[in-house]
């Protein structure tokens, strides 16, 4: 008989409090229910937090106590565990992370064979077996899994993807960020190995300053380092990309995928004149891409959904505005892959990032996130409905409003475009104050 299940897994894997809410029991459980059914190896990386070396390792010992091998990639981005887990056709690429989130947090996700996030129907059959009362399938004896390391993994991957660049990055500076994070090590070698000179931030780790007033949620922190120079700055898992330009201003994954579909256009290699954006993504950078006469996909928020659409579409540009951006491969995001080539575009083109960004012109958004008891069917309550109609009605064409749930954080999520910031500022605020009364 099955327990009552509930949905562990949101937008971007299982994220929780280290130790508290996501547990060594819990991590040994998810791989033990994720490799009961299947066989062969799997890859594990981690980002830098206190957590990972226990939840990596409760991870390693689920899947070999049904048999199945792990392959240790040690601290490791995103993408090079998703391109790794491809390259060594792995069953399962896992990544211990909870990207941007604070230290005290952890995360597991997993990515199948093709290097793409499992889907849905994965993950329930996964918490259907985890729910299970029924014993599980125990190996024992020479079934029991193996675990090794693969010391080279960042020299594997950096091979990979330097060979993806088709204009010399030589002569070219910038400042990057790794958050404390997962690049630390991996963004400088790749850097280094493409010729580009490279001033590094924040790649002194300790286990509990990653994300900590450095990254991608931190973007003025390169930009005060830049210091006239084009800035990257990474989140904790490396899966997303911010910059910021010579000016110092940010630019942000809707800006980044205008740059880059302005230039495949250029260049006659944008498929089908099509790209694929999130409900997220920036008013202005729709209007961008209806004067330069590219077809926009709209998806859910994650990039799995932007990895699905791309498929269907055979789109070459994919992305969120949080900087998560998807390119030819249509694999996942990976923020030293984005880098490369949004510096591929100033090395080509022979413009500077400031004159790059131009292509669209951001109208001001503003995001505001409400705490909340449950998430459970705020989308039933008519307070709520009628007061973002109001709001809707109030913008007309003029701007935009979005409220959703967050799928990994007790929160509901309002962005509001407008004009001016002051105007949707106060929308945003109108809209939270209801939920808040309603739900908090």
């Amino acid at each position: 008989m099955e327990k009552e299940q509930q949905r562990l897994f949101g937008t971007d894997g299982v994220r929780g409090s280290a130790n508290s809410e996501l547990t060594p029991d819990l991590a040994f459980d998810l791989a033990r229910a994720a490799g009961e059914p299947v066989s062969g190896h799997v890859v594990i990386g981690r980002d830098t937090r206190r957590s990972g070396p226990m939840l990596a390792s409760a991870v390693a010992s689920g899947f070999n106590s049904v048999g199945i091998d792990v392959v240790d990639l040690g601290i490791i981005p995103t993408g090079a565990v998703s391109r790794l887990a491809r390259d060594s056709a792995a069953t399962y690429g896992v990544v211990v992370s909870a990207s941007h989130n604070p230290a005290e947090d952890n995360g597991i996700k997993f990515f199948a064979r093709d290097g793409t996030k499992i889907d849905d129907a994965a993950e329930l059959a996964i918490e259907r077996r985890l729910n299970d009362d029924r014993p599980y399938r125990r190996a024992v004896g020479a079934n029991i899994g193996i675990q090794t390391v693969m010391s080279d993994a960042i020299e594997r991957y950096a091979e990979k993807v330097s060979r993806t660049v088709s204009y010399s990055m030589n002569g070219l500076e910038f400042v990057i960020d790794t958050a404390n994070g997962a690049a630390f090590a991996a963004a400088p070698y790749l850097f280094n190995k493409v010729g580009a000179t490279v001033e590094v931030i924040a790649d002194t780790p300790d286990g509990m300053n990653i994300n900590d007033g450095v990254g991608a949620t931190y973007p003025e922190t390169v930009a005060k380092a830049a210091n006239g120079r084009i800035g990257m700055a990474f989140d904790g898992d490396a899966d997303r990309l911010i910059a910021v330009d010579e000016d110092g201003k940010v630019v942000d994954g809707d800006v980044i995928m205008a740059i880059f579909a302005e230039w495949q256009l250029e260049r006659g290699k944008l498929h089908k004149n099509t790209v694929v954006a999130t409900v997220m993504s920036n008013l202005g950078f729709i209007q961008a891409m209806e004067r330069l006469g590219i077809d926009v996909i709209v998806t859910p928020v994650g990039d799995r959904h932007v990895v699905d659409a791309m498929r269907r579409s055979g789109a070459v540009v994919g992305g969120e505005q949080s900087g998560h951006i998807l390119l030819e491969d249509r694999s996942t995001g990976d923020g030293l892959r984005t880098a490369l080539r949004l510096m591929e575009v100033v090395a080509s083109t022979g413009k500077e990032l400031r004159e790059l960004r131009t292509v669209m012109s951001e109208l001001p958004q503003v995001l505001t996130n409400v705490k909340v008891q449950s998430k459970n069917g705020w989308q039933d309550n008519k307070s709520i409905s009628r007061a973002t109609a109001e709001a809707e009605r109030e913008l007309g064409s003029r701007g935009r409003v979005l409220v959703r749930a967050s799928g990994t954080e007790p929160l509901i999520r309002v962005m509001v475009e407008a004009p001016t910031e002051s105007e949707a500022a106060g929308v945003a605020d109108s809209i939270a104050g209801v939920i808040e009364s309603e739900l908090a």
